[in-house]
């Protein structure tokens, strides 16, 4: 079955105005999340480095996802598609990717471009990655730096930012790196350089991140120690195992469920199913800080698949108070903080997020592009150095805004769903980039709302 192309390499996209307004009637009924975006990045650069064959089910078919399985053909890896989010891998085992004849376009992947500078450091080849616009201009110099002492060489634009040339090392040394800031990407690059050096490598991290790498390297077979110490939590990995094809299935992103539930929890009347969602606890802060919200939110059919937590959310109204979310929950919702920005616009008394410096350097300056987003609608929020203050509305907001959305899927779609809940409906100039990581996310909104709530600006 051919497999779903990404878009021709270099070509960006065309903008694509929409808007979000008050839906015809409350979100209602069941719905699923597409796969898990970093999960299904992961089964495919790990089948790559398998011996054998993996069969992946339920893998994200957005442009970013299918950025790494081109890059995996690339390296010398068979990547099939066998049906809907089905896919096949024929790995090649550590240590034998082969040198990719063109240069590796990554799309707007952040986290497919930091775990293959870490696949590629530990492998003798040459190879170039470049991406689109937005991601050509985010940092990359803090994932080159630590895998510089396995022996790989990297050369970069000023800034250490894209296009990226990496002479891999031919004898790899193992690492032992403590991450300045807590960074889920760093972590797994420097554990997959890992895999291809003789003995441990070891990484140490402040606050504890999401720990897919880990639990899927055990479940190729690969030996990694997590532990708790004063100093951090350490992973380690034995370099040089042989992994063995094993199956995936890729559980709903908890990433792309947190705009529907929150959507739910703000439109009157609403009650809205997620099933099929993953649970890591390191990816559940969200969840946790709105229930400490007062939100209307159950989990049922709890249960384990492919070696991760998942369950199916129940998500009703609910009248939302602010609070102070810790610096420390912030590793387990990076990515959610703009839809929880939406989720205190219309809570009763004050939100304030702590230990946001992470924000600065994804898609766009993710903490000012929310605080904007944010004023844009009629909302008063101050945005510090790593920390954002949103003095809700208690109820529905203004909205009536423009948003700029700088390239960031996240940022439109927390302003859509902001839409869907305020008094006057919130444009955004651009949601183009929306279906790198969830395709599909319109319409699926708009078919639990009975049409019309997300439609051309």
């Amino acid at each position: 079955m051919p497999d779903p192309a990404p878009a021709a390499a270099h070509a960006e996209p065309q903008p694509k105005p929409l808007r979000g307004a008050a839906p015809g009637s409350p979100l209602r009924g069941r719905v699923r999340m597409p796969g898990d975006k970093s999960i299904s990045h992961r089964a495919l650069m790990f089948g790559a480095l398998a011996v054998g064959t993996t069969r992946i089910g339920g893998l994200l078919e957005g442009e970013d996802v299918l950025r790494t399985a081109a890059a995996m053909r690339a390296l010398g890896a068979s990547v099939e598609r066998a049906g809907p989010g089905a896919w096949e891998v024929a790995g090649r085992g550590i240590g034998g990717l082969a040198e990719p004849a063109d240069v590796l376009d990554m799309g707007n992947s952040g986290t497919a471009a930091r775990l293959l500078a870490g696949l590629l450091a530990g492998h003798p080849l040459f190879a170039v990655m470049t991406g689109d616009a937005s991601l050509r201009k985010r940092p990359m110099r803090r994932v080159t730096e630590p895998l510089a002492a396995t022996g790989a060489r990297f050369w970069s634009r000023e800034g250490g930012r894209l296009p990226l040339a990496v002479q891999g090392a031919a004898e790899p040394l193992p690492l032992d790196y403590t991450l300045p800031v807590a960074s889920a990407q760093v972590k797994s690059a420097c554990l997959l350089a890992g895999l291809c050096a003789r003995g441990t490598t070891r990484v140490t991290e402040p606050e504890p991140t999401r720990d897919h790498t880990e639990n899927m390297l055990r479940h190729f077979g690969a030996v990694v120690r997590v532990e708790d110490t004063p100093a951090g939590r350490v992973a380690e990995v034995e370099g040089q195992p042989e992994l063995a094809a094993a199956p995936v299935s890729v559980p709903g992103d908890p990433s792309s469920a947190a705009f529907l539930v929150v959507a739910a929890l703000l439109v009157p009347g609403s009650r809205l199913t997620v099933e099929g969602v993953g649970l890591n606890p390191l990816r559940t802060g969200l969840f946790a800080t709105l229930r400490e919200m007062g939100a209307d939110l159950a989990v049922e059919n709890e249960r384990t698949e492919g070696g991760e937590p998942v369950g199916d959310l129940v998500a009703s109204h609910s009248a939302l108070r602010g609070v102070e979310v810790p610096p420390d929950r912030a590793p387990s919702m990076i990515d959610e903080y703009p839809i929880l920005a939406v989720a205190a616009a219309a809570a009763e008394g004050e939100t304030r997020m702590l230990g946001l410096r992470e924000l600065r350097v994804k898609e766009s300056d993710r903490l000012a592009a929310t605080a904007a987003l944010l004023a844009a609608n009629g909302v008063h929020a101050a945005a510090g150095e790593d920390e954002l203050a949103v003095r809700g509305t208690g109820g529905a907001v203004p909205g009536g805004g423009a948003v700029v959305t700088h390239m960031d899927h996240r940022i439109a779609m927390s302003a859509l769903v902001m839409g869907l809940a305020a008094r006057a409906p919130v444009s955004v100039d651009d949601a183009s980039f929306i279906e790198t990581s969830f395709p599909g996310f319109a319409a699926l909104v708009n078919g639990t709302a009975g049409g019309g709530a997300i439609g051309p600006a």
